[in-house]
């Protein structure tokens, strides 16, 4: 059983200051104390609730997003994990492992924590609006499509909301009290890696879209229910329409 679900932005050594800065402000958190040996490790404490997300500066590769999942026995987990599909890489006090189409994700501890209540913003016409960081989305090419929407169904346990056929977008039901919805994303791309990317909900789009320039984000594309933008790294993230409460489209 999973539960709790963190995020993690993996960042280069080129990139960690920024990375920090861009999402510590974003997201309206502080800075844990920093981790791990050569203190590559640090948590972005929310005012509510309890950390999520978290940042990892990596020694090589390009960085991007990857998913640690709490749980009560990580070896049994990882054990179940590579029945179906998954690829053991490391283990030690937790187990990281890719999905078939080798996206990273950890298996790690569970503990006693609460989900953070959305953020409030002020508006610039007046009032407020309210923000999260609350999904990730695994992005998948055409030709691993089937088998990646069925391992990380088989592998959460969380049913998958009801599309249309043929949906690119296929959303899993996370259960109550956890931090991050799960999304699956059919891409365009034909075939290559299988990686993932974090998305906010939020009230009022446009405001938070200005926001998030004036932090140093870059906007990619505009949607009829999304904005794509990079942050100040490169990394590409959404801003969503859904309601920051419950995750849902109003």
């Amino acid at each position: 059983m999973i539960t709790w679900a963190t995020a993690f932005l993996d960042s280069t050594a080129a990139d960690w200051d920024r990375t920090l800065a861009f999402w510590q402000a974003a997201t309206a958190s502080t800075l844990s104390p920093f981790r791990g040996p050569d203190d590559e490790f640090v948590t972005l404490v929310p005012a509510d609730g309890d950390g999520y997300l978290r940042a990892q500066r990596v020694r090589s590769g390009p960085g991007g997003v990857h998913l640690d999942l709490h749980v009560p026995d990580t070896r049994a987990a990882a054990d179940a994990a590579v029945l179906l599909g998954a690829r053991e890489v490391a283990a030690s006090d937790h187990v990281v492992l890719t999905s078939p189409g080798g996206l990273a994700f950890c298996f790690v501890d569970a503990y006693p924590a609460r989900r953070p209540a959305p953020v409030t913003w002020p508006h610039p016409e007046g009032g407020t609006y309210t923000s999260l960081v609350d999904q990730l989305a695994v992005d998948v090419p055409a030709d691993r499509w089937d088998a990646e929407r069925r391992f990380w169904a088989e592998l959460t346990g969380w049913p998958e909301q009801p599309t249309a056929p043929g949906a690119a977008l296929v959303p899993l039901r996370r259960p109550d009290g956890l931090p991050l919805r799960l999304l699956l994303q059919r891409l365009d791309e034909p075939d290559g890696p299988v990686r993932a990317h974090l998305d906010l909900a939020c009230s009022d789009r446009g405001a938070e879209t200005d926001r998030h320039v004036a932090l140093g984000a870059q906007v990619e594309a505009v949607r009829e229910r999304w904005t794509v933008l990079r942050d100040p790294a490169g990394r590409r993230y959404c801003l969503t329409d859904r309601d920051p409460a419950t995750g849902g489209l109003p």
